[in-house]
């Protein structure tokens, strides 16, 4: 209890503070929030209905929810124009599936993106649209016209409500490393990439270090890929503050990265709401994912690296002028994500974030912080920049990790 003519502790102004959170949460409408996740797109039924009851020869097609291994056993089991026919007439349920060869991904993803385009077009000329309803149509038809675009590698895709989608930079297949990056909050369908403030968005993250980690490291074989494919909170409300979506994100993150393609190390860069996604996920992460980094972090829903419970290196970065460090760092009931991953007690690895610029600037080109990214990438852990002015972030690796 603080008397009138005392300072509340730290400990109460990080609880008042919490709830001043809540309350302007709420006001923004966080509680309805809530509710707009639970969406089953009709494309998205329509096509699972009809792979349920289709057939290649007299056999029947596979639980998409199979294991990537016996996904993998079953394609490798039918013919090349087998498998087309499949993704051809399948597209949205061929195009998400771990363990379907990655080109016939890429196949099927591009035809449902294709089939979503003609969708909206048709939806832009419905007279019963309201104006705004209209322009949510065109804006979606400009997006599915973009992702439509010769050369894109579609990973994943599906039109449902905001959408979901993964874009891979970079020959996925043949690659020695892999970097996934997992964005934050308002990811969807409409802003995957955008025009103005391009490295602010997945698209732009993604390509922003794929050229990176070509230049940190030209003789290494890399692919980056820009991981949409989950449910990201809409807004600053109450879905962002509590962590549902980052734990149906991260079974969607660990079941990707159990199911790429070759033996590449793999790294996550999460950003923001991401890093919660990433946390979640780090303790079911397969042994080749190597390295987490995690930048503008709201928390990893721990209080320390150890909570974690991964073999994996953590790393972390915030730049001088994020917001992001305004919000308190606790977790009251659930509501919050855990200590702030910057501090020497929560044990990562602090890199420096020099020349970025507030919260979404992290992957600009040009900046300390996206080459960072690059580095542990490419596994060149040796050029990383710590936060401090020693080599703090680099200590205890050594050997062949480093390049």
């Amino acid at each position: 209890m603080t008397s009138l003519d005392s300072s509340p502790s730290p400990t109460a102004w990080r609880a008042l503070l919490a709830l001043a959170v809540v309350f302007v949460m709420l006001a923004s409408g966080g509680w309805t929030a809530l509710q707009q996740h639970g969406e089953h797109g009709t494309a998205r039924e329509r096509a699972l209905s009809a792979w349920e009851k289709g057939r290649v020869g007299d056999r029947r097609l596979p639980d998409p929810g199979s294991s990537p291994g016996r996904l993998a056993a079953f394609f490798d089991s039918l013919g090349a124009a087998q498998r087309v026919r499949l993704a051809d007439s399948y597209p949205l349920v061929v195009g998400n599936l771990n363990g379907a060869p990655l080109t016939l991904r890429y196949r099927a993803n591009r035809l449902a993106v294709l089939q979503a385009r003609d969708a909206e077009r048709e939806r832009t000329d419905d007279d019963r649209l309201s104006a705004e309803g209209r322009h949510q149509a065109t804006r979606r038809l400009h997006r599915f016209q973009s992702l439509a675009g010769a050369g894109r590698q579609l990973l994943a895709f599906d039109p449902t409500g905001n959408g979901r989608a993964a874009e891979v930079f970079g020959d996925l297949g043949g690659a020695e490393r892999v970097s996934v990056v997992v964005p934050g909050v308002d990811t969807n369908l409409l802003t995957f990439e955008r025009t103005e403030r391009h490295y602010t968005a997945p698209v732009g993250m993604a390509e922003s270090l794929y050229g990176a980690e070509r230049a940190a490291a030209p003789g290494t074989r890399t692919a980056v890929i820009a991981w949409a494919d989950y449910t990201a909170p809409s807004g600053i409300g109450m879905d962002a503050a509590i962590g549902k979506l980052a734990s149906d994100g991260a079974v969607r993150l660990n079941a990707l990265t159990a199911a790429l393609p070759g033996d590449s190390r793999v790294s996550l860069i999460c950003h923001s709401y991401g890093s919660v996604v990433c946390g979640i996920a780090a303790r079911r992460l397969p042994a080749r994912v190597t390295d987490v980094a995690v930048a503008g972090s709201p928390g990893m829903r721990v209080e320390s690296v150890g909570q974690l419970n991964t073999h994996a290196r953590v790393w972390a970065m915030r730049d001088q002028d994020d917001w992001i460090q305004i919000l308190p760092y606790l977790d009251v009931g659930g509501l919050g994500h855990g200590a702030d991953p910057v501090t020497p007690d929560f044990g990562a690895r602090v890199l420096s974030a020099r020349g970025a610029v507030g919260h979404g600037g992290y992957f600009e080109p040009g900046t300390e912080s996206l080459e960072n990214f690059a580095d542990i990438g490419v596994g060149s852990y040796r050029n990383t920049s710590c936060a401090d002015t020693g080599d703090a972030c680099r200590s205890g690796i050594h050997g062949d990790e480093v390049i």
